[in-house]
């Protein structure tokens, strides 16, 4: 797919915004990101940006794209860490690229929160609508939350130019198991570990309710 085919791409009047700024977005993730990833990611850009629309909500499109493009950046070994969410290495990588650009700060930091927070329902939709359109858009591709908003057209569109594979939901698990199976603590308390679960018969999740009477605290 050529820069000028995903430039260009209309669905029910939402673009990627033609700017130096998102040309730049685009050629970072797909140096960066698996093809699966990429095509992903794209498609949650249209799909959040759809709900924006719906939702009657108003945001910088730049911001947004920035957002949910480097979303799932922090599975890629390029931009692990051994110790932290894989959330929050996605969000810092988009900070430090942000940064690199000139972004003002109060946007990088919108950037850095939707991606943070992409996993952790029930927060972010009360959010700026940067942070609450990542989690929608991801929502929507990954677990077809709000599949029945969208119209068929429309879903079509999407797919039709960022493809899903033919076995996309399992691969998707997969991509997550790969990316955050080093770093099994991390997953603690969130989505994640669902993944993990599902990959590894030997994985033990923690739990809240032991880590509590386990504290230095005599009561």
């Amino acid at each position: 797919m050529t820069n000028t085919q995903y430039s260009t791409l209309n669905v029910n009047g939402v673009t990627i915004p033609d700017s130096k700024l998102c040309r730049a977005i685009t050629e970072f993730v797909r140096d960066t990101d698996t093809d699966l990833l990429f095509n992903h990611s794209s498609r949650v850009y249209f799909f959040a940006a759809l709900a924006g629309q719906q939702r009657g909500l108003t945001w910088n499109p730049e911001m947004l794209y920035a957002a949910t493009m480097f979303h799932d950046v922090g599975l890629m070994p390029s931009h692990s860490s051994n110790d932290l969410r894989f959330e929050v290495d996605g969000a810092n990588a988009a900070r430090d690229f942000l940064e690199s650009h000139n972004v003002d700060a109060s946007d990088v930091e919108r950037v850095w929160a939707g991606i943070a927070l992409h996993t952790t329902p029930g927060v972010p939709e009360f959010m700026h609508p940067i942070i609450a359109l990542t989690t929608a858009g991801v929502e929507m591709d990954v677990l077809g939350l709000t599949y029945n908003k969208y119209d068929d057209k429309t879903r079509e569109a999407i797919v039709a130019a960022f493809p899903r594979t033919p076995n996309f939901k399992e691969d998707i698990i997969q991509a997550f198991y790969d990316g955050i199976k080093h770093k099994p603590d991390t997953t603690f308390g969130n989505v994640k570990a669902d993944v993990l679960a599902d990959k590894d018969p030997h994985f033990h999740r923690g739990n809240f309710c032991s880590v509590i009477p386990c504290s230095h605290w005599k009561a």
